[in-house]
């Protein structure tokens, strides 16, 4: 009789078991019972809701849930931790490495383009901002009240990821970076749990967020300081043919010009594109933020130095929006609305130049050297170097303290952005070889204790040494804080920050 009962009772079990995890709802329903809409591999819309920025990448969610409110968002984080996958939030959709798809198969993605709640509070000249909004969206909207803040030139950028791990634009020397104008948000932790972060409430989160956002929680508002449109303004461009030497000697002038004395209220970049063997094309082109009798005083002086004339030039001059939608050239409409978003296939790296050491003549000769002489052919692949100037006397970038933020380049002078891109087709091994050698002819012709970093905006899934270059010594406090507010690692991706 014994040997029966433990048989009925082990038949029991199993029953009872099987009856739990029959009734145990799926992802899908636990999503359609919190009303949010998501696609699944199979469904119709997956392919299109799954298509990365940079073509490069090919992944395949687990799922892509579209939340509409803060609750919503914490709904589906809580029933992907229930079914062990890590989540991850997609503001734009702009990662260099489609980890807004979770950089890997199998990741849940919260997908915020729903959330596009925007207010302005004339008493404190702060706005609120869902993080669904694009760039765009929002220089359009604080315009209406005379206002703007620094972002990039990119309309279609989704404020989320911007904001969250640096954003540099234009006003950025005059203003700061975007994440240095976050006075507090709203964050979804990895429980579930709702909380603000602030200088007052979760001051460490707040610090995090500021850098390295995406590792800690999904934040789906901000509340930001904005500022006094200025009411004349000036964008400029200016386009050169130049050999290799005048190209080298172009950068070399770029760089002497922007140690002098500079309004923090003028941006400017060079970029280097190659057109064979003997010449490059040069764009030299920024913005101006004030008195239209100001801006050929300042901009004068560089002119003076390049070796050749120009081939066409550009100048706008208007209000605010007027300059930051010229800005905004070749990079989409600033009502991101009236068309689709673009894709690309890319590969792209990024050195930050350090105030106090500037780039060498042999680093610049060697640089356009390496150009002149290697590459692949311009007519598959093509790539450039863009020189932003981010620092200088009275930026603004560099005015915030080291430790203020979890952004960690307060020293930073110039942002060179290493792009490269193909017009058709599937990305080229040896572009990224390419790309490697390009940047090894800058860093390995400096001093070998040059402390040059990396941009976390501009991610590099290739990159060695990240934790240093993106974090530097901010690196273990972030590890501390992650442990905190993520123990389980939900909010993990290629690059997020490490579990000690």
């Amino acid at each position: 009789m014994k040997s029966h009962s433990v048989f009925w009772s082990f038949v029991w079990v199993v029953f009872v078991l099987d009856a739990v995890t029959a009734a145990a709802p799926t992802l899908k329903q636990q999503l359609e019972q919190a009303g949010i809409t998501a696609f699944f591999p199979g469904d119709p819309g997956y392919a299109d809701a799954s298509a990365s920025y940079n073509q490069r990448f090919d992944y395949q969610p687990a799922g892509i849930a579209y939340a509409t409110s803060t609750a919503q968002v914490s709904r589906a984080l809580r029933a992907g931790v229930a079914h062990d996958l890590n989540v991850v939030a997609r503001s734009g959709g702009h990662s260099y490495i489609a980890n807004g798809l979770g950089g890997r198969n199998g990741a849940l993605v919260v997908d915020l383009s729903g959330m596009k709640g925007k207010t302005y509070d004339a008493a404190t000249g702060t706005a609120v901002i869902q993080t669904g909004n694009r760039i765009g969206d929002i220089a359009l909207f604080l315009n209406e009240y005379g206002r703007g803040m620094p972002h990039g030139r990119c309309a279609y950028v989704g404020i989320g990821g911007h904001s969250g791990h640096g954003g540099y634009g234009y006003m950025s020397r005059m203003w700061g970076l975007t994440l240095d104008v976050v006075l507090s948000a709203t964050v979804v932790l990895s429980d579930g749990r709702i909380v603000t972060a602030s200088n007052a409430s979760n001051a460490d989160l707040y610090w995090a967020i500021r850098g390295a956002s995406a590792s800690f929680g999904i934040v789906t508002e901000i509340r930001v300081q904005t500022f006094q449109a200025p009411q004349e303004n000036t964008f400029f461009e200016y386009v050169y043919s130049a050999s290799p030497s005048d190209a080298a000697r172009v950068m070399l002038s770029f760089q002497a010009y922007s140690y002098t004395d500079l309004p923090r209220a003028f941006a400017a970049e060079v970029v280097f594109f190659k057109v064979d063997a003997e010449q490059f094309t040069l764009v030299f082109f920024g913005a101006h933020y004030g008195p239209y009798s100001a801006f050929n005083r300042t901009i004068q002086p560089f002119l003076d130095t390049v070796p050749v004339e120009p081939s066409q030039t550009v100048i706008t001059r208007g209000d605010w929006l007027t300059v930051v939608n010229a800005s905004a050239f070749g990079v989409g409409p600033l009502n991101v609305s009236s068309q689709p978003d673009t894709h690309d296939t890319f590969y792209a790296k990024s050195i930050m130049t350090p105030e106090e050491t500037p780039l060498t003549p042999e680093a610049i000769n060697a640089t356009f050297a390496y150009m002149a002489s290697n590459g692949v052919n311009s007519s598959s692949f093509q790539y450039d170097i863009e020189m932003e100037f981010w620092g200088g006397r009275g930026s603004a970038v560099n005015a915030v303290p080291f430790d203020a933020t979890a952004f960690a380049h307060r020293d930073v002078h110039f942002t060179m952005q290493l792009y490269s891109d193909v017009a058709d087709g599937a990305y080229p091994d040896e572009g990224l070889a390419f790309m490697d050698g390009l940047a090894a002819s800058i860093v390995d012709s400096m001093p070998a204790d040059w402390g040059y970093s990396a941009y976390p905006n501009y991610i590099d899934g290739r990159l060695q040494d990240w934790q240093r270059l993106y974090y530097g010594s901010h690196y273990p406090r972030l590890q501390a804080i992650k442990r905190k507010y993520d123990p389980h690692n939900v909010f993990r991706f290629p690059l997020s920050i490490e579990e000690q």
